[in-house]
Order: structure tokens, then sequence, then C-alpha cells
């Protein structure tokens, strides 16, 4: 049967990165590979065809190729070694399957310019693959935790986008973010450009100069299900890019 890889009207393949963990379903008590299943509705309501990459392989640019997008989603902190930090004490549990295999896929879709949407964790882990840093606990940064008001509850954050940037021309200069995380940028890596910030000061977005999409966000967009349009952009770039090739 012929491959339908270059076939236009068939919705770009997009990768998400899945979570590692103890999971029940059925009779089954196990490890899994899951994802909250709002990634997959906000990438199908983009135009996307999801696709669960879990942490468990060998990710290089020969092996992800096939891939028209890619998500990198949100959860546990990466292990500050891989910044050249002590692990600060609130700082969880490293996840070395997760990270080693997250960091290759960041890798793997920067040298193909593979459009990559960043999200939390994501946006973290994009930074220190660069060379950049983290600040381990931004609590002690900013003086609050409004970013992580209480445990599985969204901080809602009103962030200011730069005008003129990729960002802006999606979201426009200002919109209300669902945040949920403790950690955050702290030494930008080269080539990457801030391109968002809340009123504390806290980074909340950037752009990867010269590259075809790539962007991350602290954020949590996939949590609005009435608006996808982060989503929709890394789609777009996804058809733009396949259909260039």
């Amino acid at each position: 049967m012929a491959s339908n890889a270059s076939d236009p009207e068939r919705p770009p393949l997009i990768g998400l990165t899945t979570y590692l963990e103890p999971a029940t379903f059925g009779i089954w008590e196990t490890d899994a590979a899951v994802l909250h299943r709002d990634y997959l509705d906000a990438v199908r309501a983009a135009g996307g065809n999801p696709v669960l990459i879990p942490p468990i392989g060998d990710w290089r640019a020969e092996t992800v190729a096939w891939l028209d997008g890619l998500v990198l989603v949100g959860g546990a902190d990466l292990d500050p070694r891989h910044y050249g930090q002590a692990p600060h004490p609130t700082t969880g549990t490293p996840q070395p399957l997760r990270d080693t295999a997250e960091l290759a896929l960041v890798r793997a879709a920067l040298e193909l310019d593979l459009p990559m949407l960043a999200v939390c964790r994501g946006m973290q882990l994009l930074n220190v693959a660069l060379g950049g840093t983290l600040h381990q606990h931004t609590p002690e940064i900013v003086g609050t935790s409004d970013h992580q008001p209480q445990v599985a509850m969204f901080g809602k954050t009103e962030v200011r986008v730069l005008p003129g940037s990729r960002l802006a021309d999606v979201v426009g200069e200002s919109v209300d973010a669902l945040c949920y995380h403790h950690q955050s940028l702290d030494l930008v890596a080269e080539g990457l450009r801030v391109v968002a910030t809340a009123a504390d000061g806290t980074v909340e977005a950037v752009e990867l100069d010269g590259a075809r999409f790539v962007l991350g966000v602290q954020s949590h967009p996939e949590q609005n299900t009435d608006d996808v349009r982060m989503f929709a952009a890394l789609v777009r770039a996804a058809c733009q890019r396949r259909e260039s090739r």
C-alpha cells in the first residue's frame, strides 16, 4: 500500500509527549504512558491528528521525521542536574526516563525544524536543552504562589505579550492564561526571545529566533477548550512545512 505521508488532505501528525506513571484502568494497576485528554482534544479541534510519544524509545531526527509537529506537554519538574544545579527542597523526584527522552526529542525537532509548541514543563525543557536555567521555586522569587494557588487548581494570570511577536499575532497583546507551575525560566537560553511576561516578571512565553515555529508558553492553553488558537497556529505551521517538502 502506498504511503499517504505527502497527502495534502491528511491532517498533520502532531506528536505529544506523555507521562510515565502508575495508573489504574479496567482490572489493571500498572505503569503506563498517559496524557490528559485535553491535549488530544485541543490538537484535534485545531485540525491535527494527535499521536502519543512515550518517554521510552530511540528519539533522533531519523526516527521522528515522520511527524509534522510536536507538543511538549506539562508535568514533573526537570532534574536540575541538567542545568548544573543541586535540587531545591521543593523540587520533585527526578524522572530520568522522561527527561532523557524529551531532551532528545527537542534536539531532534530542532534539527528537523519541526514546528513545536512547548507547554509549561515543555517550555522549561526547551530552555534547558538550549543552555538556559530555571528558578526551582518561583514563589521565592516573586513572593506569591499565584501561578499555582492550590493543588490541582489552575491560577489565572494576566499575560502581557510583546507586540509584533508570533504569539501576539495568535492571541493579541494581552491574554488571561491558566497556569500551574512552581518553577519558571531564570537564565533564558541564547536564541530564545521572551515574548510574554506576567505582572510579577515571570517569563510566560518564548520564541526561537530563526525557527519555522517554536513557541514555549508557561501556561496551559489546553485547559481552555474554547480557545485552541495556539494549537491551530502549530497545525498551520505543520501543514506549511509539509507542503514545502
